[in-house]
């Protein structure tokens, strides 16, 4: 009977987690790891390595999707990559220095805010228009957003996925499948990063949560990815928006509960 709340709870988890993925970019995280918490009772360290090697291999499988249909941009997403793990180390150090405040929630509200942004006003940039724009101003462009996420990530822990959407697709000008796809690929980076040095320090968490996490997570970002690759840029859009705002909704409820 354990084993098999755990798989419900995963399942569900892994629902939320994978097409916030899949859609949005956003981090498996936001969604995995308050599940965990609340439902299962593991300590919120080991939630979070759970729902960072979740993260792992669902951004790769998403980001390999879009790549495969040329939605993803390789040279500055690997820019802004580096960019992001650096500002994330000076993040984390300016966090530890300064007293503790209560910002978990941050990420919620922009992952609701977002979703309906994608829903009352679409993004609806063309590759030609992206085109259009000056190569050596992209790549400046990378580096600041990098920073910009990476220290945010770092300082509050929490919405590398959402704020790198919002900038990629509000500064950068990107068109949202190829924001998504380039979202995917460096988070498939960093959350690789993190979930090694959370397992280095706190050791291999609950083997069956991870497993069903992995899966389940795994299972829908690829259908999410899938679909995403074939609709519309307005369908797209709605799907987005309708995915992030009841992802939200859902993620505030669930720490509510806490």
């Amino acid at each position: 009977m354990n084993l098999l709340i755990k798989g419900i709870v995963c399942f569900m988890a892994g629902i939320g987690a994978g097409l916030g993925t899949g859609f949005a970019g956003m981090s498996a995280a936001a969604v995995i790891s308050p599940m965990l918490i609340t439902f299962l009772g593991i300590p919120a360290y080991e939630a979070v390595g759970i729902a960072l090697a979740s993260d792992v291999l669902a951004s790769a499988v998403s980001a390999y999707t879009y790549g495969k249909n040329k939605n993803l941009d390789i040279r500055n997403g690997l820019v802004m990559m580096a960019t992001v793990l650096l500002f994330t180390l000076v993040g984390s150090g300016v966090a530890s220095r300064v007293p503790n405040t209560t910002m978990g929630s941050f990420s919620v509200f922009m992952t609701m805010l977002l979703g309906i942004k994608f829903i009352v006003k679409p993004v609806m940039t063309t590759k030609e228009a992206m085109a259009d724009v000056n190569g050596k101003k992209r790549i400046i462009q990378s580096v600041v957003c990098g920073a910009m996420v990476g220290f945010i990530c770092g300082f509050i822990g929490a919405g590398g996925g959402m704020m790198m959407l919002l900038l990629l697709t509000s500064v950068l000008g990107y068109e949202l499948r190829t924001a998504v796809g380039t979202s995917v690929f460096i988070m498939a980076f960093t959350a690789l990063t993190g979930a090694v040095s959370h397992f280095a320090i706190g050791g291999m968490p609950d083997l069956w949560s991870l497993i069903f996490c992995v899966a389940f997570t795994l299972l829908w970002a690829r259908i999410a990815a899938l679909f995403a690759n074939r609709a519309s840029a307005k369908t797209l859009n709605r799907a987005v928006g309708i995915v992030l705002t009841v992802l939200g909704a859902a993620i505030l409820t669930v720490n509510f509960l806490k």
